[in-house]
């Protein structure tokens, strides 16, 4: 068995497209998943799963969730070692002073990071993006609703991707990398 998180987008964000993390942690269970977990209300599961593309995961939770709990959101699968090549591929942590303020984008699809490597040519004043080969960086250091970068990576990668803070990704990393994940 290998560890994997989902990631939603957009979900428990306003009044649209809740979801009780309870009801998401029974329906990956009665999909077969074991030791599943969440991490905050806004759409990171991690659970065990035999080893299967992460695209597959995916696409089955957001079948299963759009049955079952009638919210159709975008569902990103990562592996624990996937996760640990985004954090290990993070070169602006040293720049970055405060991980809340630390955009990650990631995707299903690597044409989508590819498609907005011209981001991180771009003069952004304060602002740094880096896109890499797991996920795309930026750095906002003004709080990333104000951030202009952080708004063209979210238009850049449109429906085929989601975002979290750093310090989210962290936590994600360890639970992932501790093998037994608290419910929250």
């Amino acid at each position: 068995m290998l560890r994997f998180v989902a990631l939603f987008r957009g979900i428990n964000v306003g009044k649209a497209k809740r979801i009780a993390m309870a009801d998401l942690r029974a329906l990956l269970e009665s999909l077969g998943y074991a030791d599943v977990s969440t991490l905050l209300n806004s759409g990171n599961a991690v659970f065990e799963a035999a080893a299967a593309p992460a695209e597959k995961h995916a696409y089955g939770i957001r079948d299963a969730v759009a049955r079952q709990l009638g919210v159709d959101a975008l569902v990103v699968v990562k592996s624990a070692r996937e996760i640990a090549a985004i954090v290990a591929g993070n070169k602006l942590a040293a720049v970055a002073t405060d991980p809340s303020r630390l955009l990650v984008a990631v995707t299903n699809q690597p044409a989508a990071l590819q498609a907005i490597e011209a981001l991180g040519r771009t003069g952004w004043g304060e602002e740094e993006v880096l896109v890499g080969k797991h996920a795309a960086y930026v750095w906002c250091p003004q709080g990333i609703l104000q951030s202009k970068a952080g708004a063209a990576l979210l238009k850049g990668l449109a429906e085929s991707g989601t975002t979290r803070n750093w310090a989210t990704i962290e936590k994600l990393h360890a639970l992932l990398q501790a093998g037994a994940a608290p419910t929250t």
